[in-house]
């Protein structure tokens, strides 16, 4: 639908919407402080519709602005990102664009398999929401728990999965070409 055909529907839906209510011109105008006959012009479509104008119509009927005008509906606002399933791992993708830092949130069940460290070029860092989560990196075998993070270059050879008490779920930060995630902590307070 073109502006054209939306602005020629809000005259007919504000008389609509004043008859509904029961409302005169001459009330509108007292509520609104828009004189009777812009008022009339706007219903006939002979005066175009401005946010000054709808605006103080809107506050009046106590509807959105968006009902006078006939917005369109908004669609879902939902990311449904299609999880990527590789070896039981469930990853589900948080960006979008090729290349570059790329973020997922990781699903990954009790795991009983023994550690397989891989080196490639890069840089990943891992954040536990829950679960446990076993890192070996290079000479290290670590566990972390919900809340704590790992930050480690992946040309060191390197392994993550479940600690094998349950599913884990975590946050992964990589950068194929070896950017840095940057932490700042807020400075404390000197007495």
């Amino acid at each position: 639908m073109s502006t054209d055909d939306v602005l020629a529907e809000v005259g007919p839906r504000l008389r609509r919407i004043r008859k509904e209510r029961e409302v005169t011109l001459a009330a509108l105008s007292e509520s609104t402080g828009i004189s009777v006959s812009t008022l009339s012009r706007l219903e006939s479509g002979l005066r175009k519709p401005s946010l000054e104008l709808l605006l103080p119509i809107a506050q009046a009927h106590q509807v959105p602005l968006d009902e006078l005008v006939g917005a369109p509906p908004v669609g879902d606002p939902r990311v449904r990102a299609k999880p990527i399933v590789r070896h039981g791992r469930t990853m589900y993708p948080l960006t979008r664009q090729p290349g570059g830092l790329q973020a997922y949130k990781v699903v990954e069940p009790q795991r009983t398999a023994e550690p397989d460290p891989r080196t490639h070029e890069g840089y990943e860092w891992l954040y536990v929401l829950a679960g446990r989560l076993r890192l070996v990196l290079g000479q290290h075998d670590v566990v972390l728990t919900a809340g704590e993070a790992a930050e480690f270059d992946t040309r060191v050879p390197h392994w993550f999965g479940s600690a094998g008490e349950g599913p884990v779920e975590f946050l992964s930060l990589f950068g194929p070409q070896g950017e840095r995630m940057h932490v700042r902590a807020r400075p404390t307070s000197r007495k």
